[in-house]
């Protein structure tokens, strides 16, 4: 932060939220978004609670000062969101409502809380302070947040990403992996082929679409050739970038679970099918991601890895025979169903085996 900086105690009733803080910008929160609303979605998601408890019992750490912008003649909090709101919850009876917490207290704890110690800067003396502790440091946000701060701070303050990556530290190309990933979501919803709103789950996992562009398979999928260039999706290759974001984050509004369930090993197996047409139209046909897996691997690969499932499977089985059984003629028929298809699978094997053999036998 700037040496012009100063820090003094500030009214709680006299402060803002921010209503640009990336992490509140990640559920829906505008400059029109009321106090109440935020305070409630910040203690829904964000663990306010168990601050609310320290606060109580502690005191407000007097050492993290929030850290705080004048802007049309408001203290608007760029950093410390969550402290503002447990501190407004514990001062304040209808904002505690709003959070269910019930508990009153004396002026003991109250009045100490009623002014906070801030520091007063500005949104561009402060970034490479917040840029450390949320992108890089020990509270670091959610990935789409890291992508919006990193955003703001390259397009507002003219900041380029190397720069930013050194001042914060970041050693591992974290910086330009996740405006990368920005770029490629700010371009689909521009071309009105992706719309975050219409995912098919709460969550949006970002961290799934600025990942999977490090998989070659997937960048030669949507024709990516550099990363430079503030569209990185050719006009040609728009709709497979619909795509994309379709299996990484299915359909709300068409009932559709994205086949991306999880990052590892899903976006690798997804990389794999897109490499191959015949796995990539069986994927388009609505198969899921497992079905079309198989059609990109090697049938002996295919094959060698089922068997070994099976085999994996019977073992846990076994494990649980002697607690597990329980005499049942079900049970007992299912597992001579599979004692039978086992035996026959190797016996095909074995006559496969055999014919060729002979037919080795009389070429020699």
């Amino acid at each position: 932060m700037a040496s012009s900086d100063s820090r003094e105690r500030i009214p709680v009733s006299e402060l803002r939220f921010d209503s640009r803080n990336p992490r509140l910008e990640e559920y829906g929160v505008t400059e029109r978004t009321k106090e109440n609303e935020i305070v409630s979605i910040l203690w829904d998601t964000m663990d306010i609670q168990e601050l609310v408890q320290s606060i109580v019992a502690s005191g407000y750490f007097e050492q993290e000062p929030l850290i705080v912008a004048k802007e049309n003649r408001n203290f608007v909090v760029i950093d410390g969101n969550r402290r503002l709101a447990a501190v407004k919850v514990i001062l304040d009876p209808d904002i505690a409502k709003i959070a269910c917490y019930g508990k009153r207290h004396g002026k003991s704890v109250l009045d100490p809380l009623r002014k906070l110690p801030a520091v007063v800067s500005g949104r561009k003396q402060s970034w490479r302070h917040l840029g450390f502790k949320h992108v890089n440091g020990p509270a670091k946000w959610g990935s789409y947040a890291k992508a919006k701060y990193i955003a703001e701070v390259h397009r507002e303050y003219g900041i380029s990403l190397e720069d930013i990556a050194e001042q914060i530290g970041d050693r591992h190309k974290t910086v330009q992996r996740l405006y990368r990933g920005l770029l490629l979501l700010e371009q689909a919803e521009r071309s009105k082929v992706f719309n975050r709103d219409d995912r098919y789950s709460t969550r949006f996992a970002f961290s799934h679409l600025y990942t999977g562009l490090d998989y070659e398979g997937i960048r030669d999928f949507i024709s990516i050739e550099s990363d430079d260039a503030e569209s990185l999706v050719p006009p040609n290759a728009i709709n497979r970038l619909g795509e994309l974001c379709l299996w990484l984050y299915g359909s709300k509004r068409d009932n559709r679970p994205p086949v991306v369930e999880r990052q590892n090993p899903n976006l690798r197996e997804l990389d794999q099918v897109l490499r191959k047409p015949e796995a990539l139209l069986v994927l388009r046909r609505g198969a899921g991601l497992a079905t079309a897996l198989d059609h990109s691997l090697p049938p002996t690969q295919v094959l060698e890895d089922d068997l070994s499932s099976a085999k994996l499977s019977l073992q846990h089985a076994r494990g649980f025979l002697s607690e597990g059984f329980d005499r049942s003629d079900t049970l007992l028929r299912l597992a001579a169903t599979t004692a039978d298809l086992a035996d026959d699978i190797y016996k095909e094997m074995t006559l496969m085996n055999s014919g060729q053999r002979r037919r080795r036998g009389t070429e020699e």
